[in-house]
């Protein structure tokens, strides 16, 4: 008969999936809060944990660390051996050279939308008759954002749309005057004469801009959860200026406009840009 050998890593959630009906988990204390963390899509977010605090004579080697986004196992490492959630492959880590020093904190990578919710980390210990228990450390709450921004370009110049992140699947516009949003682009389309997706970086290049244009432009993951949202002005006569992540930035290289026209201008952009940051 043949012999059939289980991954490690299936061995390893097994374990947990066995450990998790045999272990005593200790319950969250009544004033424990979760650490809030604010990251936006694409970045590195690091999930704070220490484990010394929990158990002060555990060796680094024997360290058996578990995050988990309640009920779902997120990332479960036990010396080197380590086990991921699917939706997490490749993106999750605890170094392990940081264990010495008690620092279990999870590593995740080009965060996505999706990401955003509660996250445990336990420690787990063995016991007594085999059994093992599973000692409360740290809870998290995080929250990622979608990228909010507002530009203005002259008729012939270029936009460069900012992907972000791999994740990017498609790009939808609504113009001006309408209410529908159209499919601009979808990630492994050719380039155009006026579109072209840079072949290294995330970046998506509208060329030749015209007054058609001019409209909301929104980045969308593989879910059609929004990556990024840019409102594109485009006028002949407008001062070169872009307003990126509630930063503003202004170059005077058109013709001069009056104080009184100025403000009131850059007052109207500004609501405007609150209003995206609401949806």
């Amino acid at each position: 008969m043949e012999k059939v050998l289980m991954p490690l890593w299936s061995f390893l959630y097994l374990q947990c999936f066995l450990t998790g009906n045999l272990v005593g988990s200790f319950a969250l204390p009544s004033g424990a809060h979760p650490v809030p963390i604010i990251s936006m899509v694409g970045s590195q977010v690091v999930l704070p944990c220490s484990w010394k605090g929990s158990q002060k004579e555990m060796t680094p080697s024997a360290c058996h660390i578990q995050w988990m986004s309640p009920p779902h196992t997120v990332f479960e490492q036990l010396g080197e051996d380590k086990w991921q959630a699917a939706e997490f492959d490749g993106r999750v880590e605890v170094p392990l050279e940081k264990l010495s020093s008690g620092d279990c904190s999870l590593i995740i990578k080009d965060v996505q939308i999706g990401d955003t919710g509660r996250y445990e980390s336990f420690i787990v210990v063995d016991g007594v008759r085999s059994k093992s228990s599973r000692v409360f450390i740290q809870s998290v709450k995080l929250s990622v954002t979608d990228h909010k921004s507002l530009q203005s370009h002259k008729p012939g110049e270029d936009l460069v749309l900012e992907l972000y992140t791999s994740h990017s699947f498609a790009v939808v516009f609504q113009s001006r005057n309408s209410s529908v949003w159209e499919s601009l682009w979808k990630r492994g389309d050719e380039n155009t004469e006026r579109l072209e997706k840079h072949p290294q970086f995330e970046q998506l290049t509208i060329k030749n801009l015209r007054s058609s244009d001019e409209g909301i432009y929104k980045v969308l993951d593989e879910n059609d959860l929004s990556v990024s949202t840019v409102q594109l002005y485009v006028e002949e006569n407008f001062s070169s200026f872009r307003i990126h992540e509630g930063h503003e930035k202004i170059t005077a290289d058109a013709a001069p406009t009056s104080s009184g026209s100025a403000l009131l201008l850059m007052s109207v952009l500004l609501s405007c840009f609150q209003v995206l940051h609401l949806h």
